[in-house]
């Protein structure tokens, strides 16, 4: 089945699932009025009629930006729904074992009712808030002695995901906070759009205002794949953006090299191909490495670029759902080392996917002396 139609499915079926658990396993047995029951009940529907509009607007509609906005936090009402079902079954199996006498139980249970639901709405209150702040600038030192003393500035960028939420605004906003850190080298590494290219141009053409030393340089991630690909690739090139597919280029002392991403395979079209961009390089030779998602390291076949910019992760965006990424990714966020003198660097994104909400991961754009 075409991806653009089974994502939408999954997500359907999974939220449909949570709002139903929610309700029979969580406001049922809530300590409060059959009124105030009968309004959860309602604010649930609504909720995922609201997520259904978010699924139509990433993949059909163009709504106004505050109808998006809206639509994009009933997935965070989701995502809080998910985690308070789990712990809300916690709670209730503790309500049943502790030994207490009936009236301490019902007391219990109001205070833990209560509890839950402040908590709930503090993290959610808390994810919204952490969505509306401005990307921080991460200055990250790479010290591995390549270039006899001297240093190159890398300013990454990554995750935009432009399109309903990211408009023009922020992308020119964004172009003059980087274009004030005197970059060397300008790095883009997917998910750079969230919608069809020629919705977008009027954004992406905030892009051709980037200055740096030598250029601004970009890999596609797996969220181009779901909107013009082909198109997209064409379209950045006309912008003076150079598109690194499975391909490298020389710059001063070092090259940089870019790979197709890993959802390639899945989509039998544009395939990273490590082989095909590292094959003109010189093994001695320091090199960067563009590729979208961490795992990629996974695919190197034997090479071993210098330094390995990726994002794909947005660092987790809303705690704990990291620990899913985990799962799939090797690296959430940040410097990790990969043996000697090689290290990967994990950019929490400047976008989102789903709810405009971050928590425990803030948006960034990272300045990268490498030496």
């Amino acid at each position: 089945m075409n991806t653009l139609i089974l994502f939408p499915l999954i997500v359907t079926a999974f939220f449909t699932a949570v709002h139903t658990l929610a309700y029979t396993r969580v406001v049922k047995h809530l300590h409060i009025k059959p009124q105030t029951c009968t309004l959860l009940k309602y604010l649930l529907l609504v909720n995922m009629i609201g997520i259904l509009g978010y699924l139509a607007s990433r993949y059909a509609l163009n709504p106004p930006k505050i109808i998006y906005f809206f639509f994009s936090l009933s997935m965070g009402v989701g995502f809080v729904l998910f985690m308070g079902t789990i712990l809300y079954e916690v709670l209730h199996l503790f309500q049943r074992i502790i030994p207490f006498k009936a009236e301490k139980r019902i007391f219990f249970k109001r205070v833990t009712d209560i509890g839950f639901l402040t908590v709930g709405s503090a993290y959610f209150g808390a994810g919204v808030l952490g969505g509306t702040k401005n990307p921080i600038v991460n200055f990250v030192e790479v010290k591995q002695n390549r270039f006899n003393g001297k240093h190159y500035t890398i300013v990454q960028i990554s995750d935009l995901h432009i399109g309903g939420l990211l408009d023009k605004e922020f992308v020119a906003k964004s172009v003059a906070q980087i274009n004030r850190l005197d970059a060397d080298l300008i790095a883009i590494t997917g998910d750079l759009s969230d919608a069809p290219i020629d919705s977008l141009k009027e954004a992406i053409n905030e892009l051709r205002h980037l200055k740096s030393r030598y250029g601004t340089y970009y890999v596609i991630g797996n969220h181009e794949y779901f909107h013009s690909l082909e198109k997209t690739i064409a379209y950045m090139k006309t912008i003076g953006i150079h598109v690194l597919e499975n391909s490298a280029i020389k710059i001063d002392d070092f090259y940089i090299a870019g790979v197709y991403d890993l959802f390639g395979y899945r989509a039998k079209t544009h395939i990273p191909d490590i082989a095909k961009a590292m094959r003109d390089i010189p093994p001695e030779m320091p090199t960067l490495l563009l590729a979208h998602q961490p795992k990629y390291i996974e695919y190197l076949e034997g090479f071993t670029p210098s330094l390995i910019l990726s994002g794909h992760t947005h660092g987790g965006q809303l705690w704990p759902f990291g620990f899913f990424v985990s799962l799939a990714q090797p690296y959430i966020k940040g410097l990790h080392p990969l043996g000697e003198n090689r290290h990967i660097y994990v950019n929490s994104g400047m976008g989102f996917w789903g709810p405009a909400m971050r928590l425990g991961s803030s948006s960034e754009i990272t300045c990268i002396s490498w030496s």
